[in-house]
């Protein structure tokens, strides 16, 4: 388990949710991954991101589908592409990443809380 934070700290990190608007191969990463634009409404727009979830999904499927990320930590380099934001997910039995997504439809710009 990680070190205890207070709940201050927890308000800080601001994840909203998401719709994919655009998924392609990222041939140019290190391991296999996916580019990204994710639309999050007009308080935030559509932002670039890179994903290594590959095992689980593919161009096709990501397309419209809801996920959570972190929109507030500063822009990353990652290869030619410059990340935006934090694609959140979790690790299946064998390592390999399961995004986090509501279980209904949601509006886009919804803040977890």
């Amino acid at each position: 388990m990680s070190d205890q934070i207070s709940f201050d700290d927890f308000l800080k990190v601001d994840i909203r949710v998401g719709r994919i608007v655009e998924a392609e191969e990222f041939p140019e990463a290190r391991r296999p991954a996916y580019k990204m634009k994710i639309d999050f409404g007009p308080e935030i727009g559509v932002k670039k991101t890179s994903a290594q979830i590959t095992k689980h999904y593919t161009p096709e499927t990501l397309i419209g589908k809801l996920v959570m990320a972190v929109v507030n930590f500063p822009p990353r380099q990652i290869g030619p592409v410059m990340s935006e934001v934090l694609t959140l997910g979790v690790p299946d039995d064998e390592g390999e990443v399961v995004l986090l997504t509501p279980d209904k439809d949601v509006p886009i710009g919804g803040r977890l809380y």
